[in-house]
């Protein structure tokens, strides 16, 4: 709650120096002023954010976002982000994405590329690993993706998904539960290429600050092993269902459910669902609980207490399986967090968000602060 605040008094005290005319016009013009006219904005992002797998998180990003068609308005915002960031843990990310919209939304497009080095704490597959075995594996990943979909009417796009990934894992203790546990399999990592068909269902109002609407989205991938790891043959399978709703000018109710699972007879580890992240069950280590299938849901209420802040309280529940999800093995996550949103015409915000989750038998609670861009759903 203190960060919560300390953040709210940052906000203001800049919103007043900016109303003074104190700071530079362009900075003025990418955080603080209102722009109606659908121009193309530019904002760059001293990155400071926070997760419990990475600590604090710090680099630069930026955002550039535009409309293709400035005369029909239900043309979605369009826009390519890119960041470099180092955390306190000893990571680092690169990543170069972009989400294109064509007038009137006839066809959407995704791309991206990253690199990660990313060190985490590996606790054993399953719902219920334990604390004692935390166990430090050092990753390396490069991804790229590229992904399409054609609107065939009445807010449904049909289209296609495709990639490849090359992951690298090393962990130096020979008696952690990494090299020792039964379950871990493909522990060097490998390299794999995928596509597949996707499917959209989407009424959203807006698709950076939805308040009215329905989107469900659903892809499967096809994956093969290249290089090295050229006789995995696997697939994984993702469905997610959002829907939204006003209940007054300034407070929207979110409801999230998503269900991932890997398929194939493999399970490389380092593509086993994970629970937790900044999105989903906010406040678990992501990566904690990871196995071959994750159901998870949440609900968000969110309040606009002015054009540039908001606040909101969210609460869900999830879990991983190997098979059979059970009810007595779900996991609860409840929280609250705060927005300023540094453009209010394309309704794009900073977030703090503080997340709570279960306390296992002889463990402190599980919990997380998390800083990020945009709403979690």
């Amino acid at each position: 709650m203190k960060k919560i605040l300390s953040l709210l008094i940052i906000i203001t005290l800049f919103q007043t120096v900016s109303a003074q005319n104190i700071l530079p016009q362009f900075i003025r013009r990418m955080y603080f002023e209102k722009d109606t006219s659908k121009k193309s904005s530019f904002v760059l992002l001293p990155v400071l954010s926070s997760a419990p797998e990475t600590g604090i998180e710090v680099g630069g990003a930026g955002l550039l976002s535009f409309y293709t068609d400035t005369v029909h308005h239900n043309t979605r915002v369009s826009n390519i982000f890119g960041y470099a960031t180092l955390t306190t843990k000893g990571q680092n990310r690169l990543s170069l994405s972009s989400s294109y919209w064509v007038p009137q939304n006839a066809f959407h497009y995704s791309a991206a590329i990253s690199y990660i080095n990313f060190p985490s704490d590996f606790y054993g597959i399953g719902n219920n690993t334990r604390l004692v075995n935390q166990d430090l594996v050092d990753e390396k990943r490069v991804k790229f993706n590229f992904n399409g979909e054609k609107l065939l009417g009445n807010d449904i796009y049909i289209g296609f998904v495709s990639g490849g990934f090359n992951y690298s894992e090393e962990d130096n203790n020979p008696m952690g539960i990494f090299n020792t546990s039964p379950a871990v399999e493909n522990r060097n990592g490998g390299a794999s290429v995928y596509i597949g068909p996707s499917f959209i269902y989407d009424s959203r109002n807006n698709n950076t600050y939805t308040t009215r609407g329905v989107i469900i989205s659903a892809y499967y991938n096809m994956m093969q092993g290249i290089l090295s790891n050229n006789n995995y043959l696997g697939g994984f399978f993702n469905i997610e269902y959002s829907q939204f709703f006003l209940l007054n000018k300034k407070l929207v109710l979110g409801l999230d459910i998503q269900e991932q699972s890997l398929t194939g007879g493999q399970s490389p580890f380092y593509l086993l669902p994970a629970l937790g992240s900044d999105e989903m069950m906010r406040g678990y280590y992501n990566g904690r609980y990871r196995d071959r299938n994750l159901i998870a849901g949440q609900t968000e209420l969110r309040f606009r207490l002015s054009e540039r802040i908001g606040i909101v309280g969210f609460l869900g529940t999830g879990e991983v399986a190997h098979t059979n999800f059970t009810l007595a093995q779900l996991k609860p996550n409840y929280g609250g967090g705060l927005r300023y949103f540094f453009d209010v015409e394309k309704g794009l915000s900073i977030r703090l968000d503080y997340g709570v989750g279960q306390k296992p038998a002889g463990e402190a609670r599980e919990s997380g602060v998390y800083i990020g861009l945009g709403q979690a759903f």
